[in-house]
């Protein structure tokens, strides 16, 4: 049976160039289109001149800068090696994803599937096209956390069994979609936000590879979400919050918790006792 034809949205850090090196390994993906953001306009200079934003914005920069430092993420997901895409080939740059020149490349390759990973929330026209259906993966397990920094609200409200990703079609709302699948990862003693985070995007890479596969052999996936659930915003993740997740979990580790990965369908193989994730590359 002839493969799918994909056409890869994404972001341009290390963990969305490591998923998209994965489908580029075993399906027939045509282009690779990398959201590199906007230029500085006039309307986005006014914005940061609002003393909140600019707060906002500042005080999350300094965050992550520490947070990232040492560049752990390109480690975990790399290794040694740099940070590149397998096939530079197929790659095209867009200012935003929902750049009239994207429409127009997804259009003009008619895919089987559009695969979403790290962009911007994309609207019409774009949204909609793929055959077999436009497909994203989010960080967090919808519906319950859906939106920003759901690993971090996740062990913040004391569910680590709630850490994970969520493959989904892609819908007009925020991670609303019918859910494909949920990938959560193996959780030890120890472990910090980003490490479950990053090994929640390593176990779902797999997934989204099977889950493509058998859109193509013409599998059913996909259940509609039975609650509204809960969306996390950016500007929800305030100081305050920083230091009561502190506070509830000193040195920003997770203890006494040890869970296995696991994987749930949603769909024509959905499953009532949880998978453990097949393939899963050995933590840096």
């Amino acid at each position: 049976m002839p493969q799918a034809k994909v056409v890869v949205l994404c972001g341009g850090a290390p963990r969305h160039v490591y998923v998209v090196n994965r489908l580029c390994r075993s399906l027939d993906v045509q282009a690779i289109v990398q959201e590199v953001g906007r230029r500085i306009t006039p309307s986005k200079l006014a914005s940061l001149a609002k003393p909140k934003v600019a707060a906002r914005k500042i005080g999350r920069w300094l965050r992550d800068r520490k947070r990232y430092v040492g560049n752990r993420e390109a480690e975990f997901f790399f290794r040694d090696a740099a940070v590149r895409l397998d096939r530079p080939d197929l790659l095209h740059c867009a200012e935003h994803i929902n750049d009239r020149s994207v429409f127009e490349t997804v259009q003009r390759l008619a895919p089987d599937v559009v695969a979403v990973f790290g962009t911007s929330l994309i609207k019409p026209p774009l949204l909609g096209l793929g055959r077999l259906g436009m497909l994203n993966l989010h960080g967090g397990l919808s519906p319950d956390y859906r939106g920003a920094d759901c690993t971090f609200w996740a062990l913040y409200n004391g569910e680590a069994e709630q850490v994970g990703c969520t493959l989904h079609f892609i819908n007009a709302g925020i991670d609303t979609g019918a859910l494909i699948a949920h990938a959560c990862p193996e959780v030890r003693d120890g472990d910090d936000e980003l490490t479950l985070f990053w090994r929640a995007v390593r176990d779902s890479a797999e997934v989204y590879v099977e889950a493509i596969e058998r859109l193509a052999r013409g599998e059913t996936l996909g259940r509609r979400q039975d609650r509204k659930g809960r969306l996390y915003q950016v500007k929800d993740r305030t100081w305050a919050a920083e230091r009561e997740f502190a506070r509830r979990l000193p040195d920003g580790v997770v203890r006494g918790v040890s869970l296995p990965a696991r994987v749930k369908w949603f769909g024509s193989v959905e499953t009532s006792q949880a998978q453990v994730v097949a393939g899963a590359m050995a933590d840096a």
